[in-house]
């Protein structure tokens, strides 16, 4: 087993999905998402709920490009991947794209802010997207503040609220979003982007490796590239 893994940034961060097309595992999602932007009905509100490491946060990035492309053509879905809004969201420098993790965030502070700054028009893009990552975290009150700014939504608003516990967020907010159920990956689609990543990373990896990679890995794709990042960082050290 050889490679030049030498990059030191980890692999589900280096491969993460850019495109709907590059999601796998998820179809249902992306076909019911890439008909509404490319019919121009992205909604205001959306829950991606399913166990961690099967693509939510990236499905939500995805749909945050396509939503601001700038080059994205009447009938189409996918960003484009190359305008200013585009490279600044992959880069992780998107004014408008915000971000908010409720497993660390859980206070009324964080969405009092959220509040006051939703007010506001998107400083550059169409749409300001607001992601919260384990948005069953809240704690009442910032739960309570979500779901008022939901009831009245500025139309240049978009939420997504991401979660691992469905059944512990407020019945009252999954009702004012358009729900979509995560599913965990089967093996063999857990192994197919193994393969890519492998291929990318120009290594040589036997296929029943992959298989024991993606065994281990819980359904979650998250989970098996941390995996494949140890067993190539351990060919490398060991030659």
């Amino acid at each position: 087993m050889a490679t030049n893994h030498t990059n030191n940034l980890v692999l589900y961060r280096k491969y993460r999905p850019q495109t709907f097309a590059e999601i796998v595992g998820q179809e249902h999602v992306v076909q019911t998402l890439t008909n509404a932007i490319a019919s121009d009905m992205i909604s205001h509100a959306y829950i991606f709920a399913g166990p961690r490491g099967s693509g939510k946060t990236t499905m939500a990035r995805i749909l945050a490009k396509a939503a601001n492309c700038q080059n994205r053509k009447k009938g189409v879905a996918e960003p484009c991947n190359k305008c200013a809004s585009c490279l600044e969201i992959m880069e992780g420098r998107a004014i408008d794209l915000i971000e908010i993790d409720a497993a660390s965030h859980r206070g009324i502070d964080e969405i009092r802010e959220l509040k006051d700054g939703i007010k506001f028009a998107p400083t550059k893009s169409k749409y300001k997207v607001y992601i919260i990552d384990e948005s069953h975290q809240l704690t009442k009150e910032a739960a309570n503040a979500i779901l008022k700014t939901l009831e009245e939504p500025p139309a240049h608003a978009i939420f997504v609220l991401a979660t691992t516990e469905i059944h512990k967020m407020i019945p009252t907010i999954i009702s004012r979003c358009q729900r979509f159920d995560f599913k965990k990956l089967t093996l063999p689609e857990i192994i197919k982007r193994l393969k890519v990543v492998v291929e990318k990373e120009k290594a040589k990896i036997d296929d029943s490796a992959l298989e024991l990679v993606a065994l281990n890995s819980g359904g979650s794709f998250r989970d098996a590239e941390s995996l494949l990042d140890q067993v190539l960082t351990f060919a490398g050290v060991s030659g």
